[in-house]
């Protein structure tokens, strides 16, 4: 081989090697963890507001037909927002025997309307700032928890 052969066909591996580097394909850093998604604390939040109604119940079971309506709806808003950020749902553990603060029906009504009130807010938050395909999902969960407080009254 000629010299200049030699040369061309180092700086070419030379090059090939600095090309698969910029690739990452040499690259031993970990992927970085992608942020949570912006819909999360919203299904957090239905999940907890199901478990505070089954809880309510639990305490008081004079209040289930008024109160479950509601869980379900939270229910079916966790298992859509799973479904649209794409994780799964925890599985079906039972709600907490723990009542809901206070201990008598009214004390537990008020408690779930203070933690829709709060949630509602989570939602409204997260329509404003989600993509359009997106912020339809966000503002009816918005909507629902509004319509909740509200039958707490």
């Amino acid at each position: 081989m000629k010299r200049r052969q030699l040369i061309r066909l180092a700086a070419g591996t030379a090059l090939s090697a600095t090309a698969l580097a910029g690739c990452g394909l040499l690259d031993d850093d970990p992927e970085p963890v992608p942020p949570p998604d912006a819909l999360q604390p919203v299904l957090d939040e239905a999940l907890q507001l199901a478990a505070a109604y089954d809880r309510a119940v639990l305490a008081e079971p004079g209040l289930a037909k008024r109160l479950q309506p509601l869980a379900e709806d939270h229910r079916a808003h966790a298992a859509e927002l799973a479904r649209v950020i794409g994780v799964t749902l925890p599985s079906g553990a039972p709600a907490s025997s723990a009542p809901v603060a206070g201990g008598d029906a009214a004390d537990s009504v008020a408690t779930l309307r203070k933690a829709e009130l709060a949630a509602l807010k989570t939602a409204s938050a997260a329509c404003r700032t989600a993509p359009a395909a997106r912020a339809g999902l966000a503002g009816s969960i918005a909507a629902a928890r509004a319509t909740h407080a509200e039958a707490l009254r």
